[in-house]
């Protein structure tokens, strides 16, 4: 039971989504409750708590706000990771991401090809960061954190 059943997105504190990035949530969200592996690990001696989880995914104070229950709503943890280490790698998410949709309207396939492969390891490198920083916290592999980063990024404002 090591897995999220329902994913919430609290954007009440960002600037509302565009069509695109709706859909981009939809699809991911969708994605991770059909396939994921997520697990709060015990701490202090005490087993990890049981799942399957919900997780409420928000912007508040400038941090990253993992909240996670149980189906029942029982709370489970909540922690707060800092923006900075992904705003690099989100900024040059967005940048590779635009860069594609235009190559998409124009360009010969072996240079789409070219563009789409950077742009999937952007969001690995992103995908890896989120691992990094939930370690200790959260255990997921590589595809639920690549589905959660996706998320991430629609939360993050651009500039």
């Amino acid at each position: 039971m090591s897995r999220l059943t329902r994913i919430e997105i609290d954007d009440s504190a960002i600037p509302p989504a565009t069509p695109e990035m709706e859909q981009e949530r939809k699809v991911a969200i969708f994605d991770l409750i059909e396939d994921n592996s997520f697990l709060i690990p015990g701490r202090d001696g005490q087993p990890a708590p049981e799942g399957p989880y919900v997780l409420d995914l928000a912007i508040r104070e400038g941090r990253l706000v993992f909240d996670v229950t149980t189906e029942g709503d029982g709370k489970v943890v909540e922690f707060h990771l800092s923006l900075g280490p992904f705003r690099q790698v989100v900024k040059d998410y967005f940048q590779i991401c635009q860069s594609y949709f235009e190559a998409v309207k124009r360009l010969p396939p072996a240079q789409i090809e070219a563009i789409d492969m950077a742009r999937r390891g952007i969001h690995n490198e992103g995908a890896r960061t989120l691992q990094e920083r939930l370690e200790g916290k959260a255990e997921l592999d590589i595809d639920t954190a690549r589905r959660l980063f996706t998320l991430i990024c629609a939360l993050i404002p651009q500039s």
